[in-house]
């Protein structure tokens, strides 16, 4: 990319989408020894898909709630993403995604500036998005909430926190290999 676009600034982000609900979410927890601890649990089968997107070398994110995964959903997702990082001819992204359905159909219809690389198959463990989802989920472990609405309000009011804490997301999203930053590739060397 930064070769096919030498006049731009090129960014290299992550993406994934996580399914959080109000089926409780249980950690151990420390308790006074001879005491059990108490968590509220009450099965509930109401789901929302955080959907996170991630800059690793910078620590920005940016943070959806949608309702379900689908290809017009992820069309908003990937307009609304573009418009806040501001893509354009003089900054190209390049978004490192999985190759759910969605998110390959050749119906999808990608904003332009927005380049798309899929990941090998089953390889969650090179999505740097992947690692966003224990520290978004800190705000529901342990916790009941009485409608998928309360959820929704405790996730974005956790989420709006992360955005601030970009060198905690950074350490956690920037594996060893991951570019720093991208680089133009000169052309053959000439004697």
């Amino acid at each position: 990319m930064a070769t096919a676009f030498p006049q731009a600034q090129v960014e290299l982000w992550a993406t994934d989408e996580h399914r959080i609900g109000l089926k409780p979410l249980l950690r151990r927890v420390w308790a006074p020894i001879g005491q059990r601890p108490v968590a509220t649990v009450q099965h509930r089968f109401a789901w929302r898909y955080l959907v996170g997107f991630v800059h690793p070398a910078s620590g920005r994110t940016i943070f959806h709630l949608a309702t379900t995964v689908s290809i017009p959903v992820f069309e908003v997702e990937l307009a609304e993403f573009a418009r806040q990082v501001g893509a354009s001819p003089r900054k190209q992204i390049v978004l490192v995604l999985d190759r759910a359905g969605w998110h390959t159909s050749l119906k999808l219809r990608v904003p332009e500036h927005v380049h798309l690389l899929f990941l090998p198959p089953y390889s969650p463990e090179l999505q740097p998005a992947e690692h966003l989802w224990p520290l978004t989920n800190a705000a529901l472990v342990n916790q009941h909430f009485a409608t998928i609405e309360d959820l929704e309000d405790a996730q974005f009011a956790h989420c709006a926190v992360l955005q601030r804490q970009r060198e905690r997301i950074r350490s956690t999203t920037l594996f060893h290999w991951w570019p720093k930053q991208l680089h133009k590739r000169r052309g053959p060397r000439r004697n």
